[in-house]
């Protein structure tokens, strides 16, 4: 019921003429009642304030013209019944009229109060609904990912909210129409929108309109367009952000193999695929240069089944029309379409019909252009600007395993070269005493001998000068043959790995178990280096690890030979204190094996060793 009565109250249209009539009579009349009852006890000439509730109540309602003429009639019935002589208007003659002057004009400034007040009270209703039109308006097109999707739902919220038929906003200018009213939407001058509104609608509606409806419209559109400007910002940089990180992501595990050392093949596999995905190719290949113009496929990647580059280790010859041929004549990268190339050739993928354009990225070691990266796409659409960017930095690593490899192979072939020369050195030192020195000094003692037996019997002490220089001789003879099996055992060379090592068991200070499971000779340089490194043990074992007893194990099967070493001495082997195991290790890595000793204090100290078996 309140609701009702407030709704009545503050609507701008008023009610029909005919109830405002009837609502003046029944309150003029209900107003003489009142008076009269209360003439009793109140003088008459204050009833007539009686008159005003009437004139307030069909002013306010029904406008300033009902209200006067309810004032009238209000004043004329006062007079009749309540001014004297009652029952007959005394207006017209006598000086009663003075009063009822009075409160006609009374009646009048209630009357202008009441339709002023409603006025108001409709103004600042209308205000209210504007401001939550408003709040409703900015709150969709603030909260609207894509502010052309929302302005129908805003423009049929203001329809709706204004009690308008029809409401239409678009972004742009719109085309002259007869039955449309275009209200142009702009912010310091430049035009944003245009606020569509029917053509029929009454002046006070437009003005509303423009003086209300279209300022707030245009600010909340430029905070609307401007939030949109700044999401979408915000949305590319987090794209960008996103790209970013899973681009240093596949360089950093590209980068981690590069560090630990992994063969080239793996890293170009890697980085075939890495890049692959970064850039969102279809095919890539990583092709070397060949002196003779050919390029040679090294590495290759695809992102489905259907159109795999060649096999790995083809060789195709450069065409001039080719993508690798323009980055070998240029040094620098470059894209190509399927257009562009001779015939449709594209660096011989011409047999995946599907392939429109390839970018390709040279690959610089040491200066020297080593070969090219190429990445293929099926889209139609030109590949993006910074694609060559992207790419080069997945060559940069390439070029860094590259060079790696290459160092890593020209040290091992150094050190190689290094080991093979020291034993060629011992093992010629050890030809030159065998068949030089030991030979003189076996001459001389039998010399010696031959002059001990020839002494006359009357020179005893010659004979035993004699006799004791030929045991002299002997002793250097073996100390010379000790000399030489420590450069280079002879023994090796005539018998093999099994002998040797079964002499350096029985010349230990340290009881050895010995087990070798060796078939046939091994290679001279691989024979060497077991021998070695079981002496340095078992040297070291004697000195420093107080130990009862060697285990020796030698075993050659396949492509390698592996020795395993074990004592149950006090431990604490370091081979980074300048110990012999220093060089074992050396030795061993330089034939491109791999040694490991664990020695922990108070547990003996175990060597394993693998060395590859191959072309000796």
């Amino acid at each position: 019921m309140r609701a009702r009565l407030l709704s009545l109250l503050l609507r701008a249209s008023r009610p029909p003429l005919l109830w405002g009539i009837l609502t003046g009579a029944a309150c003029v009349a209900a107003e003489t009642f009142m008076s009269l009852a209360l003439a009793q006890v109140a003088p008459t000439s204050a009833l007539d304030v009686v008159y005003l509730v009437g004139v307030l109540v069909v002013a306010y309602l029904w406008g300033l013209p009902l209200g006067i003429l309810t004032a009238l009639a209000s004043g004329f019935v006062y007079d009749f019944f309540l001014v004297e002589p009652v029952n007959r208007i005394t207006v017209f003659s006598s000086w009663t009229w003075m009063p009822l002057l009075i409160f006609l004009v009374v009646g009048v400034l209630v009357s202008v109060a009441a339709v002023l007040m409603r006025a108001l009270l409709i103004e600042a209703e209308e205000r209210r609904r504007e401001a939550d039109l408003d709040a409703r308006t900015a709150r969709l097109l603030l909260r609207a990912e894509h502010l052309g999707s929302a302005l129908p739902i805003v423009a049929r919220r203001l329809a709706q909210g204004l009690g308008l038929p029809f409401l239409a906003i678009e972004l742009g200018p719109v085309g002259d129409d007869p039955r449309h009213t275009a209200l142009p939407l702009t912010e310091d001058g430049a035009g944003i929108g245009t606020l569509v509104a029917p053509a029929d609608l009454p002046t006070a509606t437009m003005r509303r309109l423009r003086e209300r409806v279209v300022p707030s419209l245009e600010a909340v559109l430029v905070a609307a367009r401007d939030r949109e400007a700044i999401s979408t910002a915000l949305a590319v940089s987090r794209d960008e952000l996103a790209r970013i990180a899973e681009e240093q992501a596949a360089l950093r595990r590209v980068a981690t193999l590069v560090a630990r050392g992994v063969s080239p093949t793996e890293i170009f596999g890697a980085v075939a695929r890495e890049m692959g995905l970064i850039v969102k190719a279809d095919l890539t290949a990583i092709e070397r240069y060949e002196p003779d113009r050919t390029v040679v496929l090294v590495s290759s990647w695809s992102a489905s089944d259907r159109g795999s580059p060649p096999p790995v280790g083809t060789r195709r010859p450069l065409r001039d029309s080719g993508l690798s041929a323009l980055v070998l004549r240029t040094g620098r990268p470059g894209r190509m379409t399927v257009e562009e190339g001779a015939a449709g050739e594209l660096d011989g993928r011409a047999e995946d019909k599907e392939i429109t354009s390839a970018v390709a990225s040279p690959i610089v070691v040491e200066a020297r252009l080593w070969g090219v990266m190429i990445a293929f796409f099926r889209a139609r659409e030109p590949q993006p600007e910074g694609v060559e960017e992207r790419m080069r930095d997945f060559t940069e690593l390439v070029a860094t395993a590259i060079s790696n490899a290459q160092a890593r192979d020209e040290l091992a072939a150094s050190r190689a070269r290094v080991v093979a020369a020291s034993d060629e050195t011992r093992h010629r030192i050890e030809r030159d005493l065998h068949d030089g020195a030991q030979q003189r000094l076996v001459s001389l003692g039998l010399q010696l001998r031959m002059a001990e037996t020839a002494v006359p019997p009357d020179l005893p002490k010659l004979k035993e000068q004699l006799s004791h220089t030929a045991e002299g001789l002997t002793l250097v003879l073996d100390d010379l043959r000790e000399l030489s099996r420590g450069i280079h055992p002879a023994i090796l060379s005539k018998g093999g790995l099994g002998p040797a090592l079964k002499m350096l068991a029985r010349r230990s200070a340290v009881p050895v178990e010995l087990n070798v499971r060796v078939d046939g000779r091994l290679p001279e340089r691989v024979e060497v280096a077991v021998y070695y490194i079981v002496s340095e043990c078992l040297t070291n074992v004697a000195k420093h690890a107080r130990a009862s007893l060697v285990c020796v194990e030698v075993e050659a099967a396949g492509d390698a030979a592996r020795v395993w070493i074990r004592d149950n001495g006090k431990g604490g082997a370091d081979p980074g204190r300048g110990s012999g195991l220093i060089g074992l290790i050396d030795r061993v890595q330089a034939l491109g094996g791999a040694i490991e000793v664990t020695s922990p204090i108070g547990h003996g100290t175990a060597l394993t060793a693998v060395i590859p078996v191959g072309d000796g």
